[in-house]
């Protein structure tokens, strides 16, 4: 199917309450930013990762199965670590409560780590079942951004929804900061990309800038991406092997114990010994409980040879480009529907050819 390409607008314990806020200024000094050496011979690895989407949104539900209490919590589209803590907490809310016993877990992304480390903070022992560890998860493919992106389509949600959605952002935010630093691979960095332009009360996610600090416009002339506004501002970016092996080795510390296993129906599922079991198998929801609405999008991503002097990042028509230690993930596609996860070399080839178009004709703004 031809590739989609998509402007990209950007994943039990009680941290302290903090009320973010976004002022909104023209910045006057120029920004001179270094080129990315966007080459095909500087390619390190190309991957493709299927993220789990559904029009609606995300899932947190509870629901009974075979005596047992299941709370689903997947389907959150390309924001799966930037909501993976703050969805997590709600679905612990309604699994925990009045639950005595184990706890059981399916599915070891960002999301099903997140629960299971919630689970174990609240004093309760858990089990992980995966059919697959990181680093064959969709999570260690994701770029990690700590902006929601793709989510949702409009028209599609509830009000109760959106309720969820931005307590999930509230949350995951201030998670987040709390880990930020080598250990966790998580860093901060500027970050860049086209001004949105919308009448009040037009944009059902304007409250996402209350988790963009620093933020600034630069009016064209004042920045290299060309003849538009661009937006300046900063966010928290994740890489995730790192990530998602220190949420392992947190996890096993805590007294978690693993499982390799795949479910092929409900009642496999009601075969645990757990009386609470939290789903979190992303796209695996489609087969496993029947989800038609749940669809894979398919993101495939360029991984060049590392530039230390990028100290910033950006998304927009042209893809995104964030750089990290292990290398300068470029990305950009948006395929809906497609449900292969490997990475189309045409589909490579063009999306290295934007950013080197897009940042071949960088010169420092006068």
């Amino acid at each position: 199917m031809p590739v989609a390409r998509r402007t990209l607008v950007a994943s039990a314990l009680a941290l302290p309450a903090c009320a973010p806020t976004a002022r909104l200024s023209l910045a006057q000094a120029p920004a001179c930013l270094p080129p990315v050496r966007a080459e095909i011979g500087r390619i390190i690895r190309t991957v493709a990762g299927l993220r789990p989407y559904r029009p609606s949104g995300f899932v947190v539900r509870a629901d009974a199965l075979a005596g047992k209490r299941l709370v689903h919590n997947y389907g959150h589209g390309g924001g799966g670590i930037t909501l993976s803590w703050g969805t997590s907490r709600l679905a612990i809310g309604l699994g925990l409560r009045g639950h005595r016993g184990d706890v059981a877990v399916i599915g070891a992304g960002a999301v099903g780590l997140a629960t299971a480390r919630l689970a174990q903070e609240a004093g309760f022992a858990v089990t992980l079942y995966a059919k697959a560890l990181p680093p064959e998860t969709t999570s260690n493919i994701a770029g990690g951004q700590i902006v929601p992106t793709s989510v949702f389509d409009e028209g599609h949600v509830t009000p109760a929804w959106f309720d969820q959605y931005r307590a999930a952002m509230d949350y995951s935010w201030r998670r987040f900061q709390i880990m930020v630093g080598d250990d966790y691979g998580i860093h901060w960095l500027p970050t860049w990309q086209p001004a949105r332009r919308t009448r009040d009360g037009d944009d059902p996610e304007a409250f996402l800038a209350a988790y963009q600090p620093a933020r600034t416009e630069l009016a064209a002339g004042r920045h290299p991406f060309g003849p538009r506004t661009m937006m300046r501002f900063d966010t928290m970016y994740v890489e995730t092997g790192r990530y998602l092996s220190r949420m392992i080795a947190d996890f096993q510390r805590a007294g978690g114990r693993i499982v390799i296993r795949d479910f092929a129906s409900p009642a496999d599922v009601a075969t645990l010994s757990e009386g609470l079991v939290f789903n979190c198998t992303g796209l695996g929801a489609h087969h496993l409980f029947g989800d038609s609405e749940l669809v894979p999008v398919r993101g495939q991503l360029a991984v060049l040879l590392p530039q230390p002097e990028l100290d910033f990042a950006y998304a927009g028509p042209w893809g995104y480009m964030f750089p990290r230690a292990d290398g300068v993930v470029l990305g950009g596609t948006f395929e809906r529907g497609e449900w292969d996860a490997t990475p189309q070399p045409a589909d490579i080839a063009g999306i290295v050819a934007d950013h080197a178009r897009l940042t071949g004709t960088w010169r420092c703004p006068t």
